[in-house]
């Protein structure tokens, strides 16, 4: 393969899923970057901004290794959204663009016994039925306001703070990432418009790309790791559910960034792009930030708890059977927006650094700590949701990933079009007759928000996810095909 020039941008091949973006000293980058892509994708689908990120990223003090990016790259604030880098977390900076405005967009995944056949003639109750118990849409909210010393509990205890109020078990727990709770929370670092945003928001799908969809298992590459997460056969129902902190989040993200562009000054910090803005991992704003940061990621975990405690709820009344009679059992939860203070291997020493996941996800291999019990054989679940027309993926970490991406992968499809040209191809309700002649059901309050986020705004995840496993980032466990999907 033959280098290739996107805009001003030199992509240099490696091999056949790595690219080399050269460091380029007189534009402040201390080290290189590296995309995980298939040619196919360099030729079709791959524009200079987001490569001029990849490589923005590579300037930031103290990064560790190179900057990297997953294939479902795509144009973000600052970081590329599969954009994952390291910094050394006394030497080097946090930047809230590493991580994004919805902190901890994440995805969680229910495995049943139920098959397709039993599924399909109660599909559109269990529909309309999630749609009024769970909350969807732009701004939308619970009718009950919590109290300000629950949203200070759930800032500091997560999915935990829901499962003590009869909101699913502890198995849950078990097998969601940091148990649901990421430590360091600090609720004084949070503002007072944060607060208002939360109090009435835990427990809701939100809008944008946040669903949750009726799947059915199509295809079993790994039937050992399959069977270890309880996914046996083509046709088996599972339930997954994406959607991340919210308004509460979101304020933090932008609360924070106004902090970072003080730190910049503060700290003399050069960067080539504002929205870069940053402060060292140890000083006063890189902790305040932290603190902040996990008080949304536990926002995120404790609301797609309560969200999957509600679908279950949802199963029992329509199909007259409790959720363990029906096998509703969670597969994983993982974050796909966060950045972390992890232990990982430099120079043959280990060292603490801090790992920005924007649009990644944590794919840690077998027998490493942090991954469940029932999952040290076979390495961590990952959960890469496609689009609603397509597929979504469970795929499970490995060493590689390990030593070259600080455990990390791809997140989902990456989007193609921006918004405003998705809506320029259908509108809504012709998006959900497409669907449903495509086999798949859609309910949702918001039409425009279909139209923005039908199939073709996207990559075809399968093409994502082939890049990962020929990458041996993570490897394919499963495939599985939407029924039904429930839209914000």
């Amino acid at each position: 393969m033959e280098p290739r020039v996107v805009g001003s941008i030199t992509l240099e091949p490696v091999d056949d899923y790595r690219w080399r973006v050269p460091r380029d000293p007189q534009l402040g980058m201390g080290a290189e970057g590296v995309v995980y892509l298939s040619e196919a994708m360099v030729r079709s689908s791959l524009m200079e901004p987001e490569l001029r990120q990849v490589a923005n990223v590579a300037c930031l003090p103290g990064l560790q290794g190179p900057s990297m990016a997953m294939p479902d790259i795509h144009f973000g604030y600052g970081f590329p959204i599969g954009g994952v880098a390291a910094t050394d977390s006394e030497a080097g900076v946090i930047s809230p663009g590493g991580v994004g405005y919805d902190i901890n967009c994440g995805v969680r995944l229910l495995r049943t016994d139920l098959t397709r056949a039993e599924i399909e003639p109660v599909l559109d109750r269990l529909l309309h039925q999630i749609s009024r118990d769970v909350p969807s849409g732009v701004g939308s909210e619970v009718r009950d306001k919590l109290a300000k010393t629950d949203l200070e509990r759930i800032a500091q205890r997560g999915a935990r703070w829901a499962v003590e109020r009869g909101f699913g078990t502890a198995a849950d727990l078990e097998v969601t990432e940091e148990n649901g709770a990421l430590a360091g929370a600090d609720p004084a670092a949070v503002s007072a418009r944060a607060v208002e945003r939360g109090l009435k928001q835990v427990g809701t799908l939100g809008s944008g790309n946040h669903f949750l969809e009726i799947q059915a298992i199509d295809e079993i590459y790994d039937a050992q790791a399959a069977a270890a997460m309880g996914l046996h056969e083509p046709g088996q129902i599972t339930v997954l559910i994406h959607t991340g902190s919210r308004g509460y989040g979101y304020q933090i993200c932008d609360d924070s960034i106004e902090m970072m562009q003080r730190a910049v000054v503060k700290h003399r910090i050069s960067l080539p792009d504002r929205q870069l803005a940053c402060a060292p991992v140890s000083s006063s704003e890189g902790t305040q930030y932290l603190s902040a940061m996990a008080c949304a990621a536990n926002f995120a975990w404790a609301n797609r708890q309560m969200i999957a405690h509600r679908v279950r709820g949802v199963f029992e009344r329509i199909l007259g059977q409790s959720s363990d009679a029906l096998g509703m059992h969670q597969v994983y939860d993982v974050a796909h927006n966060i950045a972390k203070i992890e232990e990982h291997p430099v120079g043959g020493a280990v060292r603490k650094l801090c790992v920005h996941r924007k649009g990644a996800t944590r794919a840690f291999a077998p027998h490493t700590p942090g991954v469940p019990a029932r999952y040290q054989e076979i390495g961590q679940p990952v959960l890469v949701p496609g689009d609603m027309g397509r597929y979504s993926f469970v795929l499970v970490g490995t060493d590689v990933a390990m030593w070259e991406t600080w455990g990390s992968t791809c997140h989902g499809a990456g989007r193609l079009l921006s918004r405003a040209a998705a809506m320029k191809l259908r509108p809504g309700h012709e998006v959900i007759a497409h669907m449903r002649d495509r086999g798949v059901l859609v309910v949702t309050p918001n039409k425009r928000g279909v139209a923005e986020e039908q199939p073709e705004a996207y990559k075809d995840v399968g093409d994502v996810v082939d890049v990962v496993h020929g990458a041996g980032l993570s490897t394919k466990v499963v495939r599985m095909r939407p029924l039904g999907v429930v839209k914000g």
